[in-house]
């Protein structure tokens, strides 16, 4: 089963999102997802300043399986990128919610934090998908 923190927010397009204490939120996809991509072995991600609407495409993760596209969670101006991937794009495979981030943005409107999945809810949609 995939680990699922009870303090992040999900997407049903597998990304998870936190709230920093600065008002900005870091991004980055699932343990879940990751373990679908397999081992990643390079990781694309936008420049610093980039204005992106919610559902954006926002970044590429390939792996020895395939390349995906990771979208934004919700509309906002990237803040920072993890640079650490450039070098490590695997970081995501094994810390996928501490090192293994891709971005942190300052979103347009943080309210749409309030209509992502909580963690129960993230889980029953794994749940279900597996059906």
């Amino acid at each position: 089963m995939s680990e699922v923190p009870e303090n992040l927010k999900y997407t049903r397009e597998h990304e998870w999102v936190r709230l920093e204490d600065d008002g900005t939120v870091t991004v980055g996809i699932t343990d879940h997802a990751q373990q679908a991509l397999g081992e990643l072995v390079y990781v694309e991600l936008p420049e610093a300043d980039t204005e992106l609407g919610g559902g954006d495409a926002c970044a590429v993760v390939e792996s020895v399986k395939a390349a995906s596209d990771v979208y934004a969670p919700l509309a906002g101006t990237v803040s920072a990128i993890n640079e650490a991937l450039e070098g490590e794009p695997d970081l995501v495979n094994n810390s996928p919610y501490d090192d293994g981030w891709l971005l942190r943005l300052f979103p347009s409107d943080a309210a749409a934090l309030d209509e992502m999945l909580d963690a129960e809810m993230y889980q029953q949609f794994l749940a279900e998908s597996e059906d």
